[in-house]
Order: C-alpha cells, then sequence, then structure tokens
C-alpha cells in the first residue's frame, strides 16, 4: 500500500564507512585450538612482573651484601641463576624474597641468605691451599672443586653450585622431585652456557653419599639429621670441608661445618642455628 513505507534491507548488510578496509571491520573467527593452547603456555610464564630483568637479582644480592655474604663468586652466582625459573608459578612473586617456599610433597627451597652462607663457609676453607697444588686440577675460579650435594630439591642451589663447582653430584631420593630439578635445569640451562654441563643428578639416598664420584671438595647438605652419616665423611678429600645441618638437644639444629685435615683427622665447627626438613634414608 501507498501510504506504508518501505522496509529497510536487512541483507546483505551494507558495509559502514568509518574507515579502513572491509577486512579490517570484519570480526575474527574463534582461534584454532593449537593456537590457545600455544597462547596458554606463554602465559603459563611468569611475565610482565620484570623477573627476568637482571635488576631484580640485583636486589637480591644487595641484601645478601648487607647479611655478610663478601665473597665475590657466591654473589656471581645468585647474580647469575634466576630463581623464580625453580619455584611455582603461584610463588613465583615471591621468588627473590628471603624466605623458603613450599616445593610440594613436604620439601622446601631455603632462604637464599642461607644458602649463600653455606656456600661462602665451602668457599672459604683453609684447606684450599693444599687442594691448590700441582696436578690437584684445583681452579681458583672454581673454588668449590668437585661438590656433592645432598638433597637436590628444585634444583635451585644445584645451579648455584654448579657456578663454583668443577662438577656437582646432587642426590634427592624422592624422585617426583629429582624429575621435576632436570626439568627445571635443562630450561635455564640455555641461559646460563656451559656452568650446568657438570651437573650431574642422581636418584638415591644421599645419607649413603655418592661414593662412585668420591672423593669431593667440598659437601653441602640441604636436610639435618641427628649426626653427620659416616658415608659423607668417609667421601670428604684431605683438605674438604662438609657443611650441613646437625640436631642437637630440643630438636634445635645448627650449621655444623667439618674440615678434613691434611693428615686424615676431622676438625668440627658450629656457625649458628638454621631450620631444615628433617634428613631421612631410604628412596620415594
Amino acid at each position: 500500500m501507498s501510504g506504508t513505507p518501505p522496509r529497510p534491507r536487512r541483507f546483505p548488510a551494507s558495509m559502514p564507512t568509518t574507515g579502513g578496509t572491509p577486512q579490517d571491520r570484519l570480526l575474527r573467527p574463534q582461534a584454532h585450538l593449537h593456537q590457545i593452547e600455544r597462547e596458554r603456555r606463554v602465559q603459563s610464564v611468569p611475565q610482565g612482573v620484570g623477573l627476568d630483568s637482571p635488576r631484580v637479582r640485583q636486589k637480591m644480592v644487595e641484601r645478601l651484601k648487607a647479611d655478610g655474604i663478601s665473597h665475590p663468586s657466591v654473589l656471581d652466582a645468585f647474580l647469575q641463576v634466576p630463581r623464580h625459573l625453580f619455584v611455582d608459578t603461584a610463588l613465583v612473586n615471591q621468588a627473590y624474597e628471603d624466605t623458603s617456599l613450599p616445593i610440594g610433597l613436604g620439601q622446601t627451597i631455603s632462604k637464599p641468605s642461607v644458602v649463600a652462607a653455606m656456600m661462602q663457609l665451602l668457599c672459604a676453607r683453609p684447606g684450599l691451599g693444599a687442594l691448590g697444588g700441582p696436578g690437584s686440577g684445583f681452579r681458583p675460579d672454581r673454588p668449590l672443586g668437585p661438590c656433592l650435594e645432598i638433597g637436590t630439591g628444585c634444583g635451585y642451589q644445584a645451579a648455584l653450585l654448579a657456578c663454583l663447582a668443577t662438577r656437582v653430584v646432587s642426590i634427592e631420593r624422592i624422585r617426583e622431585l629429582h624429575v621435576k630439578a632436570r626439568q627445571h635445569l635443562d630450561a635455564v640451562a640455555p641461559l646460563m652456557g656451559r656452568s650446568l654441563m657438570d651437573v650431574r643428578l642422581v636418584h638415591g639416598d644421599g645419607m649413603l653419599g655418592h661414593a662412585p664420584s668420591a672423593p669431593y671438595h667440598t659437601i653441602i647438605a640441604a636436610a639435618g639429621g641427628a649426626a653427620v652419616p659416616p658415608a659423607w665423611l668417609d667421601q670428604l678429600a684431605p683438605g674438604g670441608r662438609l657443611v650441613a645441618p646437625v640436631a642437637v638437644s630440643g630438636g634445635t639444629q645448627v650449621l655444623t661445618v667439618i674440615d678434613r685435615l691434611a693428615d686424615g683427622s676431622l676438625k668440627h665447627a658450629q656457625a649458628g642455628v638454621v631450620l631444615f626438613v628433617p634428613l631421612k634414608s631410604g628412596l620415594s
């Protein structure tokens, strides 16, 4: 009828004329599933919080200096190793605080200040002179020499030790942590070059040490028992030093330092109260 205005056409719809090409104004289809998965993996890696910046690690190093850590090689190791890549994503924003963090299965990653203090004790051992003779293989840039670590955990301390040792043998009794540590070390290896090439991870009973690679110039333990296992002492080289937490009366743990003198005798000392997970035998 002539009195009824014509209805506007709905199809085909006309393109708006606000600028740009028609292709720019078309809605994008839903992303393919493989693209979504790729983006999810990228987003699961901590980003946008500056944790990859050397400045973040530098602040941690400055705190270590304020706590009395002065050995340049120890400080440089903490500057090199990205701690946030060894902790769970949910805790990544706490990675560079001076605190221990859970890594699952009842285990923790130790406080940076405690790890640094133990490493500095290893570097300052009096037996360095005896180990530095001709044919000893001692390298001033690798003051830890062959090093045995008891309790790999997430692998962070092993990475630090690798910066100062000629070889690191690290033992973990919990298979799941042993596997996780390998994954972490493989992930950071491209960032650290050759430093991590001489780290051997062993799934084994840490209380037995690792005799096939003995003797060790340095031994460090991340778990404390009622006494230092005899196997550790047997595997400590003359001129070497062992640093480990040991439980005393009342359940308190003290950091115990044992030097094997040139004549084979042992010298014991203590270096303060600490708190570590209990030392256990067997595998899981």
